[in-house]
This record gives structure tokens, sequence and C-alpha cells, in this order.
């Protein structure tokens, strides 16, 4: 074991170096670091004070964005459906025969419009889930009966399950 005789002193008489006025008395020892090293270090360093000092300094600017109104016919508009009203809304064929109910309907980010219908099941528990597109709907004046021709429950079934994401 190593005695300590410079215990509480504050300065070591005849120091040479800052390390050895403020370390040395405590017994520390000096680690001696490759030039390599040092460089490497002192790379890096820098490295992280330069791309600091770009964040700081070159902050980017807040675009406002431009919105431009479009006159709408709100007329055309009050002539249409409420999604909220067809959710839940049955589906059925030609045939008049019940293939599915609507679950909901998904925007893609082309902007298509997609209904999910579910198929099968029962008060929205167990039932099979495919987006068809909202164009293949046949959808009367009123929105209480909508159509899509060409379908059955099975063919339906068929598909490739739809899942949510997020």
């Amino acid at each position: 074991m190593r005695v300590q005789r410079n215990i509480g002193r504050k300065r070591t008489i005849g120091a040479r170096s800052l390390w050895d006025a403020c370390y040395a008395p405590y017994g520390h020892e000096r680690v001696r670091v490759s030039p390599r090293t040092r460089a490497l270090l002192t790379f890096i360093t820098i490295m992280a004070i330069v791309g600091l000092l770009l964040i700081v300094a070159n902050p980017k600017p807040v675009l406002s964005q431009g919105v431009q109104l479009v006159q709408v016919d709100v007329n055309v508009v009050a002539q249409g459906y409420r999604v909220s009203k067809l959710t839940g809304s049955s589906v059925t064929n030609e045939k008049n025969e019940k293939i599915g109910t609507i679950d909901d309907f998904v925007v893609a980010r082309n902007y298509s419009l997609f209904a999910v219908l579910q198929i099968g099941g029962f008060l929205g528990m167990g039932g099979h889930l495919v987006a068809v597109p909202y164009d293949s709907l046949l959808i009367d004046d009123e929105g209480s009966k909508i159509q899509l021709p060409g379908a059955s429950k099975d063919a339906l079934k068929k598909l490739t399950e739809f899942k949510y994401r997020g």
C-alpha cells in the first residue's frame, strides 16, 4: 500500500505543471497517451464543436405555407354522401345478397379513396377486412343502398386481409 504523504496539501513545492500541482499530491498517476490517440481525440473534439456551431449558426428559416382557396359550389357538396352516414351500412351484390358492411374509409397517400369492408363476423368482431376502391361501389341517391357489383362473400374472403396501421 502506498503512503499518502501530501494529503491535504494545496500545492506541491516545485511543481512543473498544473497536473503536478493539482493531481500528483493525491496519488494520481499521469497516463501517457500516444500521439496518434491524442490526435484522434483532438480531431473528434474539433468536429463536435464545428458540428454544434453549424447547427447553432445556420438555423433553417420557418417558411410560411401559402394556402390557395378554391371557390366551392356548396349545393354540389351538399348532394354528396357523408362518410359518417355510410360507415356501418350494408353492402350487397347485384343479386341483392348481403356481402358485408362498410367498416371505414381510407384515403391513400396519392389521394385515392378506398372503402374497407368487413366480410362475415358479428357486431365488428371476427370479420375479414378487405379494401376495395371507392369507385367500384354503386350508391343510390339517398345513400341507403350500397352495391358492389360482381362480388360475393367467398370471392371477397379470398382477397388479402386489410390491417390498419397505427
